[in-house]
């Protein structure tokens, strides 16, 4: 069972080629820890993954012969016992693998049938997708990778483009993991991110629909209870412009653009504010307000309301 983008689990049945015998056998394929694209079963190359077979009918002492092939080659084999489910009418296996490189592996399962057992051949298919991304890419990975993120809930746009929002939310994704700032995509990255690693902790699930902003991180986070919705990149005050500490109330909201070039601002207390700001520097430069990047401000603006909660700390 695998993993979809909602966290639920998803098995991927195999066409079965059955012989015709008189315990007329048929066998099923399906993987775990790997991802659904737009309907495909991928993962990424040096990622392990588990293939689960059954087998109908269950006869005692069978096995089957495993051969996982890239791109046609064969680069792995194994012979598997099928042994009894606990319901006793089916047999099952399972093998753990993975693959190297990037490309298309296929598992083949034979059984070549003997008196007991007539013969039967499932075969079942994974796509290991290269890690490569640049701004500009696109593709299935990178769809992938948006995917993941949105599940942890940082806010990108499943555009299918590596483009500015997935840079932040790559960025966003480096902080929340105390990694520092970067929006490089790198195989220890993603590995973190596909075992769903990374998680904001709420700190005020009593004050329901509200906004948190972790200082310590440089991350903003809009928050229902105790569940995150979205979490963002912010640019918080500078050492001599600090941003204020404390839990505050939404009490002024402006659409647009300020003189001063902040855009869509919710004022929690005096002239402090949620807004967005070009430049949103990926570290703390302004004067004293958390700013967001102009991309993501309308967003935030309209999520928030009048009276929302503001908390603002460091951990």
């Amino acid at each position: 069972m695998a993993l979809l983008a909602s966290g639920a689990l998803l098995s991927v049945p195999a066409a079965a080629l059955a012989d015709a015998t008189s315990a007329r056998p048929h066998a099923a394929l399906s993987f775990s820890r790997v991802f659904r694209v737009h309907g495909q079963t991928v993962t990424v190359p040096g990622r392990w993954f588990q293939l689960s077979g059954t087998v109908h009918p269950y006869v005692a002492g069978q096995t089957v012969t495993l051969k996982a092939f890239r791109d046609g080659h064969v680069f792995k084999t194994a012979t598997r016992a099928v042994r009894s489910t606990h319901h006793g009418s089916a047999g099952a296996f399972t093998w753990r693998l993975g693959a190297r490189h990037a490309g298309r592996v296929t598992v083949v399962a034979d059984h070549r049938g003997n008196s007991a057992l007539g013969a039967f051949k499932a075969q079942s298919g994974v796509d290991a997708l290269s890690e490569s991304v640049h701004y500009g890419s696109t593709g299935r990975f990178v769809e992938l990778l948006q995917q993941r993120l949105r599940a942890l809930h940082f806010y990108v746009p499943e555009s299918g483009v590596y483009d500015q929002h997935t840079g932040w939310a790559v960025d966003a994704y480096h902080r929340i993991l105390r990694w520092g700032t970067s929006d490089a995509v790198s195989p220890g990255l993603v590995a973190q991110l596909l075992n769903g690693r990374g998680t904001f902790h709420v700190r005020f699930p009593h004050q329901g629909r509200h906004a948190e902003g972790n200082l310590s991180l440089q991350l903003l986070a809009l928050i229902d209870g105790s569940k995150v919705q979205w979490i963002y990149p912010i640019s918080s005050g500078k050492p001599s412009t600090p941003t204020i500490l404390g839990s505050y109330r939404v009490y002024r909201r402006t659409p647009g653009y300020l003189p001063d070039g902040m855009y869509y601002s919710d004022f929690f207390v005096r002239g402090y504010a949620i807004h967005g700001y070009d430049p949103a520097p990926n570290y703390p430069a302004s004067h004293g307000c958390m700013r967001l990047p102009i991309i993501d401000a309308i967003f935030v603006f309209h999520w928030l309301a009048m009276g929302d909660w503001v908390d603002i700390y460091y951990t």
